[in-house]
C-alpha cells in the first residue's frame, strides 16, 4: 500500500468518508428529545450559520474581492455547513460534562478541518497530505550546492535541439533538485521567496545548456503553488527521464507580494512588478544559474492571472520571453472591473493602461518571432470566453499560437493536464528537443 502521504484528500474514498461523517456531526449534535433545543437553539444556531456564511460572502465577493470572478454556492454551502456544526457544538458545551466538552471541542476541530478539505477538493489544490505539509515533507536541496556557473556546458547548434547533441553522464540522479532562492528587487516591489527546479541534466559534469521557464501563480498564491497543486517536480522528473535528464530550468517568483495581494503584474501605484519579472529576475537567472543566454529558448507561463501575466510579460518584454503559456488567464489586467482597475492602478487614465493592457497592444503590433500556448477548461464559463479572445488577438498579431481546452473548470484539475500538454510545445519551442 502506498504511504498516507499519498492518498488522496480530493478523489476516492476520503472525500466520500468526510462527507459521512460531516453529515452524522450534524445529526449527532442536533439531536435530543427537548422541545426547547427544536424550538430555540436550533433555529439560532441556523441563523448564525447563514448570517456568518452571507457576511463571508459579502466580504470576499464585495469587499476583499481576491477573487476575479464569483466562487460557486456549494462552497458557501460547506462554509455553512461548518460553521452551523460549531455553532450546535457551542449550544450544547454549557449543559456538558467535562468529556462531553471535550468531544465537544474534538467536533468543532474535525469539522473546520472537513470544511477546509472541501473547500480544496473544490481547488484541487493540495491533492495528497504530502502537498499539505509541502516543504516540510518533501526533499529540498541547498541551492548554494548546485548554484555553480563553473564547468563545462554541452551546447546545441542555433536552431538544432539540444536532445541531438546531448548524452547523460554517468551517474546522473534520477530526479532534479527543487530549492527556495531570494531574488530580490530594484525597488517598488518586495517579492516574497521564490523557488527553483533544477532537472537531472543540471546536475552532473557536464551539464546541459538548458532554456528556461519562468512559472507565475495565481491570486490569491503562494510561489510554492506549482509544487503543490502542479506537481510540477514530479511532473518533470517524468518528463527528464524520458529525454535522458533533458527538461527546462524552471523559476518560480513571486508575482503578488503577499498571498492576497494583486499588484497586477504591472508597473503602476500598485508597484513594480513588471520590472521586476522582465528585468529583475532574468538579470539573477543570468547572474545565478548556468543556463543558455539565448532568449529564444526562454519561456514565461502561469495559471490565472500567472497565465494574464505571463501573456502580458509576452507582448511587453517579447525579447526576454520569446515564448509564453498561458492557462485560464484573462483578457485583461483586472481587480474586478475595468474601471476599478484603472482607477487603482493608473489613477483613472485610460490611456495609460491602454499601454499596457495586451489587446490593445496586440491590435497595434506584430509578433511573428513569438509563440504561445493558450488553454482553458472546458466547463470554466468565465474563462474560456476570455482564453479564445486571447488567442485570435495573438494569432491576429502573428504569433504561432497553440489554443487547446481540456477537461475541468478553473481550478488545477484542467491546469496539471494542460500543462501537461504544453510540456512537449514548449520543448520544441525552447529547442530542447525536436
Amino acid at each position: 500500500m502506498s504511504s498516507p502521504l499519498e492518498w488522496s484528500l480530493v478523489e476516492g474514498p476520503i472525500p466520500v468518508a468526510l462527507t459521512v461523517v460531516s453529515a452524522l456531526l450534524v445529526i449527532v449534535l442536533s439531536w435530543t428529545r427537548r422541545a426547547r433545543w427544536w424550538t430555540r437553539a436550533v433555529p439560532i444556531c441556523v441563523a448564525v450559520a447563514v448570517a456568518v456564511t452571507m457576511g463571508l460572502r459579502w466580504v470576499i465577493e464585495d469587499v476583499a474581492a481576491p477573487f476575479p470572478d464569483r466562487l460557486p454556492w456549494s462552497l458557501y454551502g460547506w462554509v455553512g455547513l461548518t460553521v452551523l456544526t460549531v455553532a450546535l457544538a457551542v449550544a450544547r458545551v454549557g449543559s456538558a460534562r467535562w468529556t462531553g466538552r471535550v468531544l465537544l471541542a474534538f467536533g468543532m476541530v474535525l469539522s473546520v478541518v472537513i470544511g477546509a478539505a472541501k473547500v480544496n477538493e473544490f481547488f484541487d489544490q493540495y491533492t495528497t497530505l504530502r502537498a499539505v505539509l509541502g516543504p516540510l515533507v518533501s526533499p529540498q536541496a541547498d541551492f548554494a550546492s548546485v548554484r555553480g556557473k563553473d564547468g563545462w556546458l554541452v551546447r546545441s547548434g542555433r536552431g538544432k535541439p539540444l536532445a541531438d547533441v546531448w548524452h547523460a553522464p554517468v551517474g546522473m540522479p534520477d530526479r532534479g533538485a527543487v530549492s527556495t532562492v531570494e531574488i530580490p528587487s530594484s525597488g517598488g516591489f518586495g517579492p516574497r521567496s521564490a523557488w527553483l527546479y533544477l532537472p537531472p541534466a543540471y546536475l552532473v559534469s557536464p551539464r546541459a545548456e538548458l532554456p528556461v521557464l519562468v512559472l507565475l501563480s495565481g491570486q490569491p498564491g503562494t510561489t510554492r503553488d506549482w509544487l503543490d497543486g502542479g506537481h510540477l517536480a514530479d511532473m518533470l522528473d517524468d518528463f527528464a527521464r524520458a529525454h535522458q535528464g533533458l527538461a527546462p530550468v524552471v523559476v518560480m517568483p513571486d508575482i503578488l507580494g503577499s498571498y492576497a495581494a494583486n499588484p497586477l503584474c504591472l508597473d503602476s501605484r500598485l508597484g513594480q512588478v513588471e520590472t521586476y519579472l522582465a528585468k529583475d529576475v532574468p538579470a539573477w537567472i543570468q547572474r545565478s544559474l548556468a543556463v543558455t543566454d539565448d532568449h529564444r529558448r526562454w519561456a514565461v507561463g502561469g495559471f490565472s492571472l500567472g497565465g494574464t501575466c505571463s501573456l502580458q510579460l509576452a507582448v511587453r518584454a517579447p525579447e526576454v520571453y520569446r515564448s509564453f503559456v498561458d492557462l485560464s488567464g484573462q483578457r485583461e489586467p483586472t481587480l474586478g472591473g475595468h474601471e476599478q482597475t484603472v482607477a487603482a492602478a493608473f489613477g483613472g487614465d485610460q490611456a495609460a493602461f491602454a499601454r499596457v493592457n495586451p489587446l490593445d497592444i496586440l491590435a497595434a503590433a506584430k509578433f511573428p518571432g513569438s509563440a504561445g500556448f493558450v488553454a482553458v477548461g472546458r466547463q470554466d464559463e468565465t474563462y474560456r470566453p476570455q482564453q479564445r479572445t486571447v488567442s485570435e488577438a495573438c494569432r491576429a498579431a502573428g504569433m504561432d499560437v497553440r489554443y487547446e481546452e481540456v477537461d475541468g473548470g478553473h481550478s488545477w484539475k484542467a491546469w496539471r493536464p494542460a500543462f501537461q500538454r504544453a510540456l512537449p510545445w514548449l520543448a520544441t519551442k525552447t529547442e530542447l528537443t525536436g
